[in-house]
């Protein structure tokens, strides 16, 4: 149930009546009570019975006086508003957690990590990629929080972190690791980000490379782990980083990446196997079995480098 619903139940409560539109069309809470017999659909409105204006009462009309309230003081009432009601209980107990001072550390956390919007996303909602399609609702996290969140928008380009004196290079799938430059800084790592599966330009950076060895850091799916041996077509020394996050679920992160020959995970979904060692091979077929995924940004770039190097 989104605010529009909200408020529209709110109208039907207090109004006796509210004029339809394509969302309260659609909306299941809308039909829910239409089949209770609560409320009566017309032509081209709603239209609330007796027995409605009780059952608001004993299940509703707490929660809008909260939200209502909320909204306003926070000057986030606008007529497009279509916040979820999980987005404004989330709102909320963010600015309650503030003012006790219970998300004080996790507000310091993400400043000092220069969170994405990315990775925000994969923390508090389904997927990383929700808040993609939701910028009002990213502007008002920023408000409540007082923070800023990078943004996750890139383009088709080269682009490189870059360091005063780097060791090694990481050339990562997504853009996220370049806009937190703290990290790759702090231990001379350059980065590069080339666009997802846009790596035919690497062809042109034998130069630019100087020597260093390159790593690559991938979303260890099977979408992430395809650019991977695109990439290393490329750049033959290519070494690919094992993963230190933690998996999470292809069907309850909404993930677009589906493993191919789910019942026979020894085929690695068809990728090449001469290029992953027994660790990387191994985690592949935990993580079809699982039908899981490692998101790139839930990995550490230092411990993937140390680890590979221990």
């Amino acid at each position: 149930m989104n605010w529009v619903e909200i408020k529209a139940l709110y109208k039907l409560y207090s109004e006796k009546e509210v004029k339809l539109n394509k969302t309260i069309k659609n909306s299941p809470v809308f039909k829910t009570h239409e089949q209770a017999g609560e409320i009566t659909k017309r032509r081209k409105t709603y239209v609330a019975e007796d027995d409605f204006i009780q059952v608001y009462k004993t299940k509703y009309l707490s929660d809008f006086n909260r939200y209502n309230e909320f909204l306003e003081v926070k000057e986030l009432l606008k007529p497009q508003l279509k916040f979820s009601k999980k987005a404004i209980d989330l709102l909320i107990s963010f600015d309650e957690g503030l003012k006790s001072g219970k998300l004080t550390k996790l507000r310091a956390d993400l400043i000092k990590a220069q969170e994405s919007v990315k990775g925000f996303s994969l923390m508090f909602f389904k997927n990383e990629k929700y808040l993609d399609k939701h910028p009002s609702l990213v502007n008002a996290i920023k408000k409540i929080l007082d923070i800023e969140l990078v943004d996750n928008k890139s383009q088709q380009y080269l682009y490189v972190l870059q360091c005063f004196k780097p060791k090694l290079i990481i050339l990562c799938e997504n853009g996220n690791f370049l806009n937190r430059d703290k990290l790759p800084r702090e231990n001379n790592y350059e980065l590069w980000y080339a666009g997802g599966r846009n790596v035919p330009k690497l062809e042109y950076t034998p130069e630019i490379r100087r020597g260093l060895d390159i790593y690559y850091s991938a979303d260890w799916d099977k979408d992430g782990l395809e650019i991977y041996q695109l990439a290393k077509k490329i750049i033959p020394d290519l070494k690919l980083l094992h993963p230190d996050g933690i998996s999470r679920s292809i069907v309850t992160t909404e993930h677009k990446s589906h493993w191919l020959y789910p019942d026979q995970p020894e085929l690695l979904s068809g990728l090449q196997p001469e290029l992953y060692s027994e660790k990387d091979k191994t985690r592949i077929r935990e993580l079809i079995t699982k039908n899981h995924w490692i998101i790139e940004e839930g990995n550490n770039l230092k411990v993937m480098i140390d680890n590979y190097n221990s």
